[in-house]
């Protein structure tokens, strides 16, 4: 396992959600951990939270989509352990014919050029703490489609080949690229945000199955790989419930 020591992890998306239970679980693993999200109150609550169990937490304001503001958010550090590329998200589930190419844009933004900005921002930081790693969240949408979901398959589509091709280009330096995919994780707001609200339609995703995963779980994944010998690169990690055998074959107790 690697040593955390006073290393510094920065996770995106840290508001709510897997971002949120990944900057915990790397908190308590002994890194210092920076949050970055655009709800600077719920960043800030965390922060506290964390600090005061006795482990370190800072929060940022970030829109990961401003790549002004991403760049000199990036100044701030000489070396960085760590890197979460959680935020992201889904817009909608409209088939083709009728997709709102705005949804479809603002997912590409988020989860594919929110990804590239950051990334590329603390790349030098990463190499130069001379063992960094890079973690993409993508999902199992990245890895095959399904009917209503074409706009978030192919924006975590985006967020796959980035990492893939990532790893390709970087080979020989000290930082490895990860990506986690996963499967159907119930956390607060995902399928709320999804369907704009409507919590009978989020619902209703969940609908019979016993136990979906819950971010703790992807959290747990994530700071499992993450703490990996540095020789060791888990280049992909798929993570579903028992009850998903596929993004179309789902087991539910109606």
């Amino acid at each position: 396992m690697t040593a955390a020591g006073n290393r510094i992890a920065v996770v995106t998306g840290a508001s709510s959600g897997i971002g949120a239970a990944t900057a915990r679980q790397l908190a308590a693993a002994g890194y210092r951990v920076v949050l970055t999200a655009r709800r600077k109150d719920r960043i800030e609550a965390l922060a506290a939270e964390i600090n005061e169990a006795g482990h370190q937490a800072t929060a940022y304001a970030l829109d990961v989509t401003d790549r002004e503001a991403v760049q000199t958010f990036a100044t701030a550090f000489r070396t960085i352990a760590v890197l979460v590329n959680n935020a992201g998200g889904a817009l909608g589930a409209d088939p083709v014919a009728t997709g709102d190419p705005d949804d479809w844009r603002q997912m590409y933004e988020t989860n594919v050029i929110g990804t590239l900005h950051i990334t590329q921002a603390l790349l030098p930081a990463l190499t130069a703490s001379g063992d960094g790693t890079v973690v993409v969240l993508s999902s199992t949408a990245a890895h095959a489609t399904y009917e209503g979901g074409a706009g978030y398959v192919a924006a975590k589509n985006g967020a796959r080949v980035l990492a893939e091709t990532l790893r390709l280009e970087i080979v020989g330096t000290p930082v490895r690229v990860i990506e986690v995919a996963p499967g159907m994780v119930k956390t607060e707001e995902f399928a709320t945000t999804r369907f704009r609200g409507d919590t009978e339609k989020a619902a209703k995703v969940y609908a019979g199955v016993a136990e979906p995963l819950t971010a703790d779980d992807v959290a747990d994944t994530i700071a499992w790989a993450v703490t990996r010998p540095p020789h060791v690169n888990i280049d992909l990690l798929v993570v579903r419930p028992r009850a998903q055998a596929s993004n179309t074959k789902v087991h539910r107790e109606l």
